[in-house]
């Protein structure tokens, strides 16, 4: 897999910050995978990708002061890049091209 390509679960990461809206933290990112996929998310896996998804220019983030809504606890807010949004379009054009036809296969078993 190359370097411009995403991973599965960076698409989901990234698709649950669009759904979000602009700019999202952790938890909720964390949140709305658990309830979109149905299945445990790792808080510290999402942080992970985070991190690489900033690193690689996809994501940029932004540090809030603790305050008492946020437990007394700073929060670090993410938000798409264009880059991303240009990414997520070429995925989901790439996955939509290979399921072309093989939809009635797969339903048939």
């Amino acid at each position: 897999m190359g370097k411009k390509s995403l991973g599965e679960f960076e698409q989901q990461v990234l698709v649950a910050i669009l759904r979000l809206g602009s700019e999202s933290y952790t938890v909720p990112i964390v949140l709305e995978l658990e309830e979109r996929t149905e299945r445990a998310v790792s808080p510290a896996a999402v942080y992970i990708a985070l991190r690489r998804l900033e690193k690689r220019g996809l994501v940029s983030s932004r540090l809030e002061a603790a305050t008492p809504e946020a437990g007394n606890r700073p929060r670090r807010y993410f938000r798409l890049e264009p880059e991303a949004l240009e990414r997520l379009q070429e995925s989901r054009r790439i996955l939509e091209r290979l399921w072309e036809g093989v939809g009635p296969v797969v339903e048939q078993g």
